[in-house]
């Protein structure tokens, strides 16, 4: 990533990470982000004080792994995070892992750095860290560091879970403007922790399904539907306090220090049953989501913007937003005042061969400061009532915490192994 070259790779790469199992945001979004230095164009700077990745603006490509810790040795696992944290910060700059020199080396050794990112621009890269719950077992004496609102996620209404594709003891997330980027960076680390950790599941994303700031326009998911109006944004800093981070103001109380202002990660990988959506009328699929489907706007009302009245009924006296209607049920208003910061991507894995149907969705992402006081009542309601459940089918789960981001020479694991 050294020379940037004049247009960046527009098309998701379908590659898997290699022995793998099987596997603008820039300088506008640092004002969300407390404690960063002013970045070079088309990078975001990996230290600070609170995890890149998060808040900055969304990129549109994905790549997520969720990783298994192999060692039972702690010190085994904290030399690979202070590793990945020096080469996370290395490639967010643009540069090669192991520096101008990676590509390079004994003709008998091999290099540093895979390459395949060499000579393209960094993309605004951004590479965020979680632990599981089940990392904090009895291997590395974590027990008692373990914040009472990192657990496993319930059985939920409508789950179809794939074993294959939940949980994990880390999670490593990589955002980027051209998906090679993204991939390269997890192959990397991926590379780097051989022999401590291993890819447990990973899932591919195209195609952000969020907006984080409020530069950027609503996009839509694979229904066709923009997705992400209400959501929250990098601007929005009292509510992130309230709802995001961890020791906000007006967040629960926090209980384990190392946590404080950090936050936790939902991933959900949510299959949609895009046949049987694409059979249904418009005003059906409307009725579903509670929005038009060209404009955005909600039935209620005549722009994308405009609060939703869910009070408003029409001519017939039925409201205008149905009972059952996607946005009704998801909205704060509806849920205690509630909100959550998305961050998903579309996402497509080809055929589904027995069904020959296409196995394609949203890779959904959300963070908020405690997931089983936001994240799990709130899909309990919508697996039990939501209309557009029908057409959904959730295969892959994990939760996360996020710890806070690391100042210049520091390192994750800081304040969990020390």
């Amino acid at each position: 990533m050294s020379a940037p070259r004049p247009s960046r790779r527009g098309v998701l790469t379908g590659a898997a990470v290699a022995g793998a199992a099987g596997v603008g945001a820039g300088v506008a979004a640092l004002a969300a982000r407390p404690g960063h230095a002013a970045a070079a164009p088309g990078t975001v700077p990996f230290h600070g004080a609170r995890q890149a990745g998060i808040t900055t603006a969304q990129q549109d490509s994905l790549v997520f792994a969720a990783l298994d810790v192999t060692t039972s040795r702690a010190g085994e696992l904290a030399d690979v995070l202070q590793r990945w944290s020096a080469d996370a910060a290395t490639m967010a700059a643009g540069t090669p892992v192991g520096g101008s020199g990676g590509l390079g080396g004994a003709a008998d050794e091999p290099p540093q750095d895979t390459g395949e990112a060499h000579e393209l621009p960094a993309a605004n890269l951004t590479v965020t860290l979680g632990y599981g719950p089940s990392l904090f077992d009895e291997r590395f004496g974590l027990a008692d560091r373990r914040p009472a609102a990192l657990e496993e996620l319930p059985p939920l209404p409508g789950e179809q879970l794939d074993p294959t594709k939940v949980g994990g003891d880390l999670c490593l997330q990589a955002c980027a403007d051209d998906p090679q980027v993204a991939f390269h960076a997890v192959r990397n680390l991926v590379r780097t922790g051989r022999g401590v950790v291993r890819v447990r599941w990973m899932q591919l994303g195209f195609g952000r399904t969020s907006t984080t700031s409020a530069a950027q326009s609503t996009p839509r998911n694979l229904m066709g539907f923009k997705d992400g109006t209400a959501n929250l944004k990098a601007e929005d800093t009292t509510d992130l306090d309230r709802h995001v981070w961890v020791g906000g103001q007006g967040a629960p109380a926090v209980d384990q220090e190392w946590m404080r202002g950090g936050t936790y990660l939902v991933a959900r990988r949510i299959r949609m049953l895009v046949e049987a959506w694409d059979r249904a009328s418009l005003g059906e699929q409307e009725r579903v989501i509670g929005r038009a489907k060209a404009s955005g706007a909600p039935l209620s009302g005549r722009a994308e913007f405009d609060a939703l009245d869910l009070a408003k009924t029409g001519a017939d006296g039925t409201p205008a937003i149905d009972v059952a209607a996607h946005v009704r049920l998801a909205a704060p208003e509806t849920n205690g005042g509630v909100k959550l910061l998305r961050r998903g991507y579309s996402y497509t894995d080809g055929l589904d061969v027995a069904t020959g149907q296409l196995d394609a969705g949203l890779f959904f992402i959300v963070f908020g400061n405690d997931p089983h006081r936001q994240f799990v009542p709130l899909q309990r309601k919508l697996g039990a009532q939501d209309a557009l459940t029908e057409y959904l089918k959730h295969t892959g789960s994990g939760v996360f915490a996020c710890p806070p981001g690391i100042g210049t020479g520091g390192a994750w694991g800081e304040g969990l192994f020390t």
